[in-house]
Parts: structure tokens; C-alpha cells; sequence
């Protein structure tokens, strides 16, 4: 389905190209910069055009929603402004941030009092977000305070009704699951009878409802993770990492997804290795080997992978480094050390068709 042509007008003349973030059935989003009055500003594109017919008139319906909670939160400072809506695309302002899964907020009081905050603000506008359970619609932002993102779902409401009661409700239940899992110490003891008590509706939907929703979005769609990486990530990766590691040079491997705009989603190999020349054996024991998943798009050798405190591989900023969002990188360091560690496998990156000076 082909944009418009105003929309493709408006797009010729003031969007400027950056990096797929995210293609799904549903949209293709891509961050890049935006042409206002005041000047090129970061911005994030959502467009219709490169969906599936079957599933346009649901991604219609979702692209309105959002279009319309956008303009009513534009003025908060809770999200991402509205910049431009046309027919089949909008363009909304980019945040400086990680989303939390990424920002991992241990003990940050700060940042879940700003959370709560935000909700408060737009509840008052009367918008409810209904998909706040996904960590990746919370913000952490280069100013340490939170913001939500990602409104298909929301609804605005004229009045406060008991269905907007009750999903404002589940907005704050779903913000303070999050904080017990990042900052459990702060719970207030309203806050933990909130989360020991779901709303009616809650309940029926865990009961009926979501069961029906993950069998189509985990059986049609093939959305099985929160990064995006659907089956590839989930079922294939592991498989793959194994067949890595048995390599005698291998100490370690990591794969991550990132958003190809040929396939629609890659995956990346991180290595840890001392010869890089073994890149090539790898990639060929894998193309070669019968029964294995496609292989991954991308294999990188790494002296050493980047880990935090108890050993663990640091993921989310491999993530980062896999889908070319090299400036949000920069607030999950925390020392010059780690910056140093980082910057050899930033300047070995494989994934360079998406590059952009932001």
C-alpha cells in the first residue's frame, strides 16, 4: 500500500533518514530528524505503508489511537510530542533515553517518583496508556526521569467513568510491578496492596482474553519477546550460540536482534575470542552445519564481552551497538574504563547499513 501522495510530499521535503527501529505487521518505525519551523529536531517516523493488507485495518485503527493521545499529551512533557500526522504516517518527537529494560534503574527512587508523575499528568488529560505492563514503553531519560511511549493502545476519556477509573488503575498496578522488580525498597504499603489486588477486569482478561491474545500474537504474528526479535531470537538464537560455543576459540557468545530492512529482523553474533580470523570459520561451520537455523546476519569477534557487576553479559548494550543507537550508549557507562572497553567494538560494528550522525 503506497503513501499518499501529500504525505509523500510532506515526508520528501522535510524527513531525513535514519535507522529502521522496529517493522512488525502492524508498522515500520524509523528514527531520524525532522524539519520545523524552529529547525531539524530528532524525531521517530510510524508509516503504514509497508504493512500486510490482512492486517491494515487493525494497524489503521492503532495508528488513530495513537495519533489522537499524542495530540492530547503533546503540551505534558510526558512523552514524545506530536510533530506532523498525515494519512498513513506521524512523526513524533525522539526522547533522549532507554527504554527501562535497557536502563535496568536498580534502587532509582528518582526515576519511578518522576513515573508516577507522568501517569498522574496524563490521567488528567483524561488518556489512559493500557500498555504499560511492557517495559519497553517506559522511557529512562538522559535526565533521569521517566517517559512513556508507544500509545496504540491508549484511550481518551471525557469524563472519569468507572472504565477510566479502572484503567488508570491497571496504568499505576503495571508502573508499580516495575518498581518492585527495580527499586522493591521504595514501595509505599498502598503501593503493595495496589499490586496484591488486580481489578475485576484484569482478571478476566489473565483468565479468558490473554490467552486468546498470545495465541495470535505469538502463533500469527510472531511476537514472542520484548525486543523484537520474535522466533528468531527466541527459538533460534540458542541454538546457535551452542553451536558457537563449541568452537575451541570461543569462550563466549551472545546474539541479539536488531530491525534489517530486508528481512525484517536480523540477528547479531557477539563473540568473545582472541582471533578474529575465526570469524570465518564460524560463519562457515554454521552455513554448512544440516539442521541448524539461518545464521546470524552479522558475526562480530570480541576480545572480551561487556559484563556487568556479577559476570553477566551486558545485552542491552549489545543491543544498542546492533541496531546502530550508538549515541544511547553514552548513560549506560560509568566509567571512563568502560568507555575505553567500548569503543573497540563499537569501531568493529558490522551492522553499518543504517548509520546515521544523530
Amino acid at each position: 500500500m503506497a503513501l499518499p501522495k501529500q504525505d509523500i510530499t510532506a515526508l520528501s521535503e522535510r524527513w531525513i533518514d535514519g535507522v529502521l527501529l522496529k517493522r512488525d505487521v502492524f508498522s515500520t518505525v524509523e528514527r531520524g530528524r525532522f524539519r520545523t519551523p524552529e529547525g531539524e529536531v530528532g524525531a521517530v517516523l510510524r508509516r503504514l505503508d509497508q504493512v500486510p493488507w490482512w492486517s491494515h485495518p487493525l494497524a489503521r485503527h492503532l495508528f488513530q489511537r495513537e495519533r489522537s493521545a499524542l495530540l492530547r499529551t503533546r503540551d505534558l512533557g510526558i512523552g514524545p510530542p506530536l510533530l506532523w500526522a498525515g494519512d498513513k504516517v506521524l512523526v513524533r518527537g525522539f526522547i533522549n533515553g532507554v527504554a527501562l529494560h535497557l536502563a535496568r534503574p536498580f534502587g532509582d527512587r528518582a526515576y519511578f517518583a518522576s513515573a508516577k508523575l507522568a501517569l498522574r499528568r496524563m490521567h488528567r488529560t483524561g488518556i489512559c496508556h493500557n500498555d504499560l505492563a511492557k517495559e519497553q514503553n517506559w522511557l529512562r531519560g538522559a535526565d533521569g526521569k521517566a517517559y512513556l511511549i508507544d500509545f496504540q493502545l491508549a484511550h481518551g476519556f471525557n469524563r472519569r467513568s468507572r472504565l477510566f477509573r479502572i484503567a488508570a488503575y491497571e496504568d499505576l498496578r503495571h508502573l508499580l510491578k516495575h518498581k518492585r522488580r527495580y527499586c522493591p525498597e521504595a514501595l509505599t504499603p498502598k503501593e503493595t496492596r495496589i499490586l496484591a489486588r488486580k481489578s475485576l477486569p484484569a482478571r478476566i482478561w489473565l483468565m479468558t482474553g490473554k490467552k486468546v491474545y498470545k495465541a495470535i500474537t505469538r502463533g500469527i504474528f510472531n511476537f514472542t519477546d520484548r525486543e523484537g526479535g520474535g522466533r528468531r531470537l527466541v527459538n533460534d538464537a540458542p541454538v546457535l550460540v551452542e553451536r558457537i560455543k563449541s568452537h575451541p576459540e570461543v569462550r563466549d557468545a551472545a546474539i541479539v536482534a536488531f530491525a534489517d530492512r530486508r528481512t525484517g529482523v536480523g540477528l547479531y553474533a557477539f563473540v568473545e575470542a582472541n582471533a578474529p580470523a575465526i570469524e570465518t570459520e564460524i560463519s562457515s561451520s554454521l552455513n554448512v552445519t544440516r539442521g541448524l537455523p539461518k545464521p546470524p546476519e552479522h558475526i562480530q569477534v570480541v576480545p572480551a564481552l561487556p559484563r556487568d557487576a556479577s559476570g553477566g553479559v551486558r545485552t542491552e548494550i549489545l543491543q544498542l551497538v546492533a541496531m546502530n543507537q550508538i549515541d544511547l550508549i553514552e548513560p549506560l557507562l560509568t566509567s571512563a574504563d568502560d568507555r575505553t572497553f567500548m569503543k573497540s567494538i563499537l569501531d568493529q560494528r558490522k551492522n553499518l547499513r543504517d548509520r546515521f550522525s544523530f
